[in-house]
């Protein structure tokens, strides 16, 4: 029975032995013997024989370490033996691998000291690494670190031989997250190897702000930024009007209205402010029926219906005597109609509108009031801004990438804004335009005054109706509107005027609420967006 029991036993061990050799073996890790070669060039050659491996063996090498501030340093790997190399990783086919590493030397006063991470990246635990070193020179001081890679703890064992031309270092159970980084001095002059640096990008450094890159970031807006107010002082400033001229304007000479220089409501919007707005294209519409070319009335309406209005054509209008965008607008209104509805030109007017804007422009070049197109001018200088915008963007980058002048970049950036949004001023009345403009601002003020002079009674209505055109621009409907309810055009209340009718029960008393809203849907019909004048 004795006998039986210590055969069981025996067997157990030997089964438990078999089962324990394997893992053991795989926690064992390999042996990695290393010896390096520092050449006259700088280039250090690297043999290493591996032992012990289990399965697919690979190294990770590293190849950039921070240097400075402002650099990274690189490690260039290359003539990969014993196995293949690719974007740092390193997979082992035989027992031996070899490679040379450009990098690893840096001159420091007296001295040119070689670090490289001799073992460092594998896959597996390293059991023991030993590592030789053979340089041009005598070796003068020596060092080696284990763990981590910034760490401090020297190596098991480091020596030199007695002749000083061979340094020998030794380090047990290396974990795939730590290295082995050999240090090793020798004389100036040992070899020609020196860092390679590679610049590392950072908005700090980039943009660096001292007192070069401050002062000519100052010199550069102020001279870009002083161009821009000379080009505009020279080109876009209107030319100078005497002060009298304003003071000029009686619009109303012997009872009869006299717009300033004799100039239309939608030529007065263009001058005013340079653009041909929405606005100024709903003052011709109540214009041309003001002078007898169209008809307006008023379409009855329950409570909640949206007020409507019919254009009405007149016949024997005179329409060859309209100027050019007066007769743009009123084709593009009635198109071969005889009446039309406000509501059916949303949407089918906005095509017609460019074309009605474009005559308007083309109107204040021939009156001698610019010298080029308000909206050409616009385009140039805006269109250049922003040119100079995407210029500045590509040269910020340039030179924050390859520089640490980025700040220049952002001068031209700053000026390239300035020219777009600049250039929405730089349209220049000439000295007609001015002496128009001056005229304009002095029947604005006439407008609003309130002395409405010595009008014979019998002509008021025609005469106030008049300045009602003038009045949208201003943006004063209400108020002229309110002025024009007021009078009586032969002694009597009257249900209508001559040139707006209004539904049954309607009379002169809510004309100024139905002006009101009949300018905003105009604005609005013709146009997606309705533009407001300012002054």
């Amino acid at each position: 029975m004795t006998g039986i029991r210590l055969t069981m036993a025996a067997l157990a061990a030997t089964a438990l032995t078999l089962t324990a050799a394997p893992a053991m073996a795989a926690e064992a890790g390999i042996t990695d013997e290393v010896t390096m070669t520092l050449g006259k060039d700088g280039t250090l050659h690297v043999v290493e024989k591996i032992t012990g491996a289990s399965g697919g063996l690979k190294r990770t090498f590293i190849t950039r370490t921070r240097y400075d501030d402002n650099n990274d340093r690189l490690y260039q790997i290359s003539n990969v033996k014993g196995g293949t190399f690719a974007d740092g990783v390193l997979t082992v086919t035989g027992g031996t691998v070899e490679y040379d590493v450009k990098g690893a030397v840096t001159p420091s006063g007296n001295v040119e000291e070689l670090r490289w991470f001799a073992v460092n990246g594998w896959n597996q635990q390293v059991t023991k690494a030993t590592v030789k070193v053979n340089g041009p020179s005598q070796v003068q001081n020596l060092s080696c670190f284990a763990g981590e890679l910034t760490s401090a703890i020297g190596c098991t064992s480091a020596s030199m031989n007695h002749t000083a031309t061979q340094a020998d270092f030794e380090q047990e159970n290396i974990g795939p997250g730590d290295a082995l980084t050999v240090v090793v001095g020798y004389p100036k002059g040992s070899s020609s190897g020196v860092p390679i640096l590679e610049k590392r990008f950072s908005l700090a450094s980039a943009f660096t702000l001292d007192l070069v890159t401050g002062g000519a970031l100052a010199a550069l807006l102020v001279l870009l930024l002083g161009g821009f107010g000379l080009l505009y002082w020279t080109r876009g400033r209107d030319a100078r009007v005497a002060d009298h001229e304003k003071d000029s304007v009686n619009p109303v000479q012997n009872g009869h209205f006299t717009p300033p220089d004799g100039v239309r409501p939608g030529q007065i919007g263009t001058l005013v402010d340079e653009q041909a707005d929405v606005v100024d294209v709903t003052a011709t519409i109540v214009d041309l029926a003001v002078r007898g070319y169209l008809r307006i009335d008023e379409q009855p309406r329950q409570t909640y219906d949206a007020p409507d209005w019919l254009l009405v054509r007149l016949p024997n209008a005179p329409v060859n005597a309209l100027l050019p965008y007066e007769r743009a607008l009123y084709d593009a209104i009635f198109d071969g109609r005889d009446a039309v509805l406000l509501s059916q030109l949303s949407g089918s007017f906005t095509s017609h509108l460019g074309e009605v804007r474009d005559a308007l422009y083309a109107d204040v070049v021939e009156q001698g009031w610019f010298a080029r197109r308000p909206d050409t001018e616009r385009t140039r200088w805006t269109t250049l801004g922003v040119v100079l915008i995407g210029v500045g963007l590509l040269a910020t980058v340039a030179l924050a990438w390859f520089t640490t002048y980025g700040l220049l970049g952002l001068a031209l950036i700053i000026a390239g804004g300035a020219l777009a949004v600049g250039g929405q001023y730089m349209p220049a009345k000439t000295a007609k335009g001015s002496a128009a403009l001056a005229h304009t601002m002095g029947f604005r003020e006439y407008l609003f005054s309130g002395e409405l002079g010595d009008v014979p009674e019998q002509h008021r209505v025609e005469l106030f109706s008049r300045y009602l055109p003038y009045a949208v621009i201003f943006d004063g409907v209400e108020h002229w509107s309110r002025v024009v309810a007021s009078v009586t055009g032969n002694g009597h209340q009257s249900d209508n005027l001559y040139w707006y009718h209004g539904p049954a029960e309607w009379d002169l008393s809510k004309f100024a609420g139905s002006m009101r809203t009949f300018t905003t849907t105009t604005s609005g019909a013709i146009s997606a967006s309705r533009q407001f004048r300012t002054l």
